[in-house]
């Protein structure tokens, strides 16, 4: 087998919580020689806890935003890395392009290198999108030929023509997304970097965006790392995958795979047939959700034709406001199927104590797959008071069509009626 384009050894990565001096000039100083002269670890960094973004912080605590990550990728492969927000992803990609260096491990990478981590990265706002560009190609060590044959389709991909000679900071944070985006793809990278960034831009520029990563891998053999929430993007473009959990490398594999064990690793509570307990797992100030059941409706089967029926118990901690409630369904591949929302009676506003309301899909509307539950309660429409994505999951067998046992594609399998006339 070839060389890796890139290869990751025992990475980890921690930080300090709070304070960021020792607390003494002399312990601030050993380490500095330390780090900084001989190269060796943080004398004060030996101990960590996992980084658990859920747990309330103890002064001067240490935490692993990531802990002996170990990866090795050829040129052309495609990894979407994936996992809560605080999982790791966006410490792993700095350290990648160098914005941050390891605690401990290493990394060797071959070849020019491009990122795009936030919006904004490596422009300098003061200059105009022209000269970002040459900027940007001067230190990924491109000649300026090669940046001016380059730019004109750049700035045709980019969609900012307009706006060129402008200053960037001028720029909307979309329009900043699509130029950065475009010079980091253009300009012939051996490795391409992309972080949740994308999400700022509109539905179209994504869809371009995805198929021009596609066409970097595919035709001229350049390694992508893909980090996004989205699974429908995650799945269309990576062939493999790793999740991350808490700083630690959770899984890696075929990216169908990967996607699978992080949906059924998010859960906040133990599924015993489609019935999830919660505990204080799911809790805040405001609401606590106790109980989620989901059953057929009609049968004892949850099929494209029963039906579903989702019980929602909860515990209201607050008084005399207007409370709402939305949950939306979402596909195994992150399409939102549908978004629903519920404003309580007025004279149920004001109680606090358990609640329990009851929600119904029609039968033929959700297809055969798994899915999954966003929650949302709010107040006035306006203000969140409990949030919690992918909070069960539950899956919609299939029936067959005739004779046909395959599943047909689409997110819906409405029941139509159909009439024939014939005029001969």
């Amino acid at each position: 087998m070839s060389q890796p384009i890139i290869k990751i050894e025992n990475l980890s990565k921690l930080y300090r919580l709070g304070e960021v001096g020792t607390g003494t000039l002399s312990h601030d100083l050993n380490r500095w020689w330390k780090t900084k002269i001989l190269r060796k670890e943080d004398p004060y960094s030996k101990i960590g806890t996992v980084n658990d973004r859920t747990q309330i912080a103890q002064k001067g605590e240490h935490v692993w935003a990531l802990r002996d990550i170990n990866l090795e990728l050829q040129a052309g492969d495609v990894l979407g890395i994936i996992g809560k927000n605080g999982a790791g992803k966006s410490t792993l990609l700095k350290l990648l392009s160098q914005v941050t260096s390891p605690s401990t491990g290493r990394i060797r990478a071959r070849g020019r290198m491009a990122s795009l981590l936030e919006v904004g990265t490596g422009f300098h706002p003061e200059m105009t999108g022209r000269e970002n560009i040459y900027m940007n190609g001067t230190i990924m060590g491109m000649r300026k030929a090669e940046i001016t044959s380059k730019l004109d389709e750049i700035v045709d991909f980019s969609g900012v023509a307009k706006y060129l000679d402008t200053p960037v900071k001028r720029y909307s944070s979309g329009m900043t997304v699509r130029l950065g985006f475009a010079i980091a793809a253009h300009l012939e990278p051996e490795i391409l970097v992309v972080d949740e960034v994308l999400a700022v831009g509109d539905a179209e520029f994504q869809k371009k965006a995805i198929g021009k990563m596609q066409d970097v891998s595919k035709s001229y053999g350049r390694t992508v790392l893909f980090v996004s929430h989205n699974m429908a993007a995650v799945k269309s473009l990576c062939k493999s995958g790793m999740v991350l959990i808490n700083g630690s490398k959770g899984f890696e594999g075929n990216i169908t795979e990967a996607i699978d064990f992080y949906q059924n690793n998010n859960a906040l509570a133990t599924n015993e047939n489609n019935h999830w307990e919660f505990g204080n797992a799911a809790e805040n100030d405001n609401i606590r959700v106790d109980s989620i059941k989901i059953n057929p409706l009609n049968g004892t089967t949850l099929d494209i034709s029963s039906g579903v029926q989702i019980t929602i118990d909860f515990f209201n901690k607050i008084k005399d406001i207007t409370e709402d409630l939305t949950f939306e369904i979402v596909s195994k591949d992150d399409v939102l199927v549908f978004h629903h929302g519920f404003v309580f009676a007025k004279d149920q506003n004001s109680k606090l104590g358990k609640h329990k309301i009851t929600a119904i899909i029609p039968a033929h509307l959700l297809n055969a797959n798994m899915y999954s539950m966003n929650l949302l309660f709010g107040q006035s429409q306006r203000y969140v008071l409990f949030k919690q994505d992918h909070i069960c999951a539950f899956e919609i067998e299939n029936i067959p069509m005739e004779n046909n046992m395959s599943i047909l594609p689409g997110v819906v399998r409405p029941a139509i009626t159909y009439a024939l006339e014939c005029h001969g």
